[in-house]
């Protein structure tokens, strides 16, 4: 037998059970050859009770140790538990210090599922921490804002034309495309039911007051949180995952100052225009399908004229600029509070996404109990 090998002796005892002898060395290097040779040779001839003689044990470490736990808890041969006898004292010691079995399970074990209303109350504790962050952020952005208006040539503004540049130019195409369908759709929808009453006419009326109002400030919001959001989250998680946002604040720079407020201001000055871009290119897919019906231009325009009223452009724009501002800081938001790695920089511009889209919804709701209550 090799110096570092584990010897292993079983046989029958006088008292009718079994014995174990080891010999040698039981540490990490033999431990596993050891376990293996222990089980085949109990199972031919193991009855109770189980004796194990580790007095010839002439070296044994940790790993070792949990081969005679195992043998004195019953693990090596189920249900059959050993007593070990002949130990040195250092090394009873160490097996001394060794858990329950019923201990190592609950270590090991995974936890069971909590109960709905525990579910239900991490859950209210996350919304509560989220709304506490925003309620933060609000406050911090509009501070750095303040300063901003205060002293408009410390603004970066290069830094906010290339993000209007990023977010909006870039997004005239896409913007320019819905817009348009939107119009159309709402101008085809709306000539069904008011054929049957003969009244197709007044889908102009429709066209100007449910896109005005209503579908072009909250399509081109969506078409923001969607295209644009998303970058900017994604941008300044990158700046986080790159400490380079730690380094700004190690030379004294407010990141909220240097960085949030450009994207913030950019996506309100932004937002108002790309909607009333939208507007106009909804009505005009609205004229269209006025026109494939045979009304002249001019009776669409004279019904158009009649439907809206500066009221509606202003509620438009105004739900343009409160929309742009509330997706940029959002996205702004969620790139700041990006973890480490890569992956954070993907959950940081999908949670952009998801808290823009909602955020939008939640106001143009209150626009409309709003505006409803105050007779717009």
């Amino acid at each position: 037998m090799p110096a570092s090998a584990t010897g292993i002796e079983v046989g029958k005892a006088q008292d009718g059970g079994a014995f174990v002898s080891l010999t040698g060395a039981l540490d990490v290097r033999t431990v596993g050859a050891a376990r293996r040779d222990l089980v085949v040779k109990l199972a031919g001839v193991l009855t109770e009770p189980l004796s194990v003689d580790a007095s010839g044990l002439d070296s044994a470490d940790v790993s070792g140790m949990v081969v005679l736990w195992e043998l004195a808890n019953g693990l090596v041969v189920p249900g059959v538990r050993a007593t070990i006898s002949g130990l040195r004292p250092e090394l009873e010691a160490i097996l001394a210090t060794y858990p329950s079995p019923d201990e190592v399970e609950a270590a090991i074990s995974s936890p069971a599922e909590s109960a709905g209303i525990h579910s239900l109350g991490r859950g209210a504790l996350s919304i509560v921490a989220d709304v506490r962050a925003m309620v933060e952020f609000v406050g911090a952005l509009t501070s750095a804002l303040v300063a901003g208006l205060r002293r408009p040539r410390a603004m970066r503004w290069p830094e906010v034309l290339r993000v209007v540049e990023k977010a909006g130019v870039d997004a005239f195409p896409l913007v320019s495309f819905v817009g348009l369908l939107v119009g159309l759709i709402i101008a085809f929808e709306a000539a069904q039911p008011l054929k049957q009453l003969g009244a197709e006419v007044f889908v102009a009326d429709a066209i100007g007051i449910i896109v005005i109002r209503e579908l072009g400030p909250l399509i081109t919001a969506i078409v923001i949180a969607g295209r644009s959001g998303p970058a900017l989250a994604a941008e300044l998680g990158m700046m986080k995952v790159n400490e380079e946002l730690s380094a700004l604040e190690t030379m004294g720079l407010d990141p909220l100052r240097f960085l949030v407020v450009q994207r913030v201001v950019a996506g309100t000055l932004l937002a108002p225009v790309l909607t009333l871009y939208s507007v106009a290119l909804g009505v005009a897919g609205g004229c269209i399908v006025m026109g494939m019906l045979g009304y002249p231009f001019a009776v669409t325009w004279a019904h158009l004229q009649g439907a809206v009223h500066p009221a509606d452009l202003l509620v438009g724009t105004t739900k343009g600029v409160v929309f742009g501002t509330l997706v940029a800081g959002l996205a702004c938001l969620r790139g700041l509070q990006a973890g480490d790695g890569p992956a954070a920089v993907g959950e940081a511009a999908t949670s952009a996404v998801v808290s823009g889209i909602v955020s939008v919804f939640t106001a143009d709701a209150l626009f409309a109990v709003l505006t409803y209550v105050l007779k717009i």
